[in-house]
């Protein structure tokens, strides 16, 4: 017996089976939309383990995608990198002064700035290489864009990155070629490494340069413990070892009519007198030098000229320096220019270059005795915060600079001695000496007995701060104890010197304390 549907029951089963089929339909949509999401996550996935494999191996993405033979060079590469890396730190700790003698050579600097170049254009490429592996065109059209960016930055990053940091290698190796042109001494005199430190400044109201700050730091070439011995710039009749060419000249000392023959002059004749040191690339700071061998007795290793007019662009390349000011003092002064400003007295000042440069040098309202200690202070304020990091991280600033304002004949290959003293100066007070009334007298007829022997006795006793104490404490010379609170010059007012304040002079620390 058939059974016969009737039109509703027909109609009610065609709208099941229209219903099945919808449904099916549907399932079978999103059964694919969820592989091709999946298919798209795996395709973006597989695209950033290439940039995070080519950021942290470069060269394993090549591998992993099929491209063994570029993988693998790259590879190997980085590996070399890695290994000499290693050494180069193995060397720097084991043998840490012929480390840095080899590492800031022109040659060594040289082949350094063009690898790390090489380095980054190759490890940018790899980068697209690995965008370009993961098959774009394949991804899901909203992870395209932010995909291409990703890749580019990062090898834009790499590229940039290492192509400043070969920057830094080229400046350094301009600083080293220009600045460090030899010449010096690097035998230690009686166990200390003596620097002449001069302060000049070309301006255009002079005939050539006249350095009118000198200082000279014997360092302990031990322990690295220093002092600053400061010479007037007014002193006369300075005399010249017999070895100099200027003893032929001047058999009795620097002198002359109209007492014009003062030591910063030293400077200004041997230059416009070349013939004097035919062979010497600096007349001016070669006779200096041998002068303040003859005022102080000490034979000199090394000298080095800062322009004080370029010093303002040197602390500012460093950010500044952070100081006590003892006293304030004008910026501006004198017959020509009028007082504008004031560097501002107080604790742990914060001074940019044009106030660094006026606290040191400015003359208004101050005696030569006070411009000596705040020049003093100065040297030790940037001597503590030039720090490592504090140098590389502005190494670009602080080297050009450097390359305009400074000349030394200390030899590229004592850089690491210099910086292995300055960093063990750093850890100790800085003695100090100022050649000045009483200790002298009259500048136009100093005696150089009585300084020169200050100047021993002053060493004597920062070196005796290292030495086993004695049982019985000898008392200080007359000489050490007269020289230790001099008095202010004729010309200053005098109400701010520290030596006028009863301060111990010979500790730096004290003097220039706020």
């Amino acid at each position: 017996m058939s059974s016969t549907l009737t039109p509703e029951r027909e109609a009610a089963h065609d709208d099941g089976d229209d219903g099945g089929r919808a449904e099916r339909d549907r399932l079978i949509v999103e059964s694919l939309q969820t592989s091709q999401r999946r298919s798209e996550g795996v395709k973006l996935r597989r695209g950033l383990t290439f940039l995070l494999m080519t950021l942290v191996l470069p060269g394993s993405a090549q591998v992993a995608a099929g491209h063994r033979r570029l993988g693998r060079f790259a590879l190997r590469v980085w590996a070399t990198l890695w290994v000499l890396a290693l050494l180069t730190g193995l060397f720097v700790l084991l043998w840490h002064s012929a480390a840095i003698t080899v590492l800031t050579a022109p040659l060594t600097l040289r082949v350094v700035q063009v690898l790390l170049v090489v380095l980054g254009v190759a490890w940018a490429l790899l980068f697209l290489d690995a965008w370009r592996l993961s098959s774009p065109p394949e991804m899901a059209r909203r992870h395209r864009l932010g995909f291409a960016l990703l890749s580019l930055g990062l090898a834009f990053a790499v590229a940039a990155g290492l192509v400043a940091s070969a920057n830094v290698v080229s400046a350094q190796r301009e600083l080293v070629s220009s600045v460090f042109a030899g010449g010096g001494d690097k035998a230690a005199k009686a166990g200390r490494i003596n620097i002449l430190l001069m302060g000049g400044d070309a301006g255009p109201d002079r005939t050539g340069l006249r350095p009118d700050s000198m200082t000279v730091a014997s360092v302990d070439q031990e322990t690295g413990r220093t002092v600053l011995i400061s010479l007037p710039r007014n002193m006369e009749k300075a005399p010249f070892p017999a070895s100099s060419p200027m003893h032929k000249k001047f058999p009795k000392g620097f002198d002359c009519p109209n007492d014009v023959c003062m030591l910063n002059a030293v400077y200004t004749y041997a230059m416009s007198h070349k013939e004097l040191y035919p062979k010497v690339k600096n007349p001016g700071a070669q006779a200096t030098k041998e002068a303040i061998e003859g005022v102080t007795g000490l034979t000199i290793n090394y000298w080095s000229l800062i322009d004080l007019k370029g010093f303002e662009d040197l602390v500012d390349a460093l950010g500044g320096i952070t100081m006590d000011v003892y006293r304030k003092v004008p910026i501006g002064g004198g017959p020509t220019h009028p007082i504008y400003g004031y560097v501002e007295a107080g604790k742990n000042r914060h001074l940019d270059g044009k106030e660094a440069l006026w606290f040191a040098r400015s003359r208004s309202d101050s005696s030569d005795w006070d411009r000596i200690v705040r020049q003093k202070c100065v040297m030790n304020a940037m001597l503590n915060q030039l720090d490592p990091v504090t140098v590389l991280t502005k190494f670009n600033g602080i080297a050009s600079a450097s390359k305009e304002i400074v000349a030394t004949d200390i030899p590229s290959s004592q850089v690491s001695t210099m910086l292995d003293l300055a960093q063990k100066a750093k850890t100790k007070p800085v003695g100090s000496l100022a050649i000045v009334p009483p200790l002298l007298k009259k500048p136009a007829d100093p005696d150089f007995g009585k300084i020169r022997a200050a100047i021993a006795d002053q060493i004597a006793k920062s070196e005796a701060m290292d030495a086993p104490k004695p049982s019985a404490s000898a008392a200080p010379s007359g000489n050490a104890s007269a020289s230790s609170k001099p008095k202010t010059s004729s010309n200053g007012s005098g109400s701010s010197d520290p030596a006028k304040k009863g301060v111990d002079t010979s500790n730096l620390s004290k003097v220039c304390s706020a």
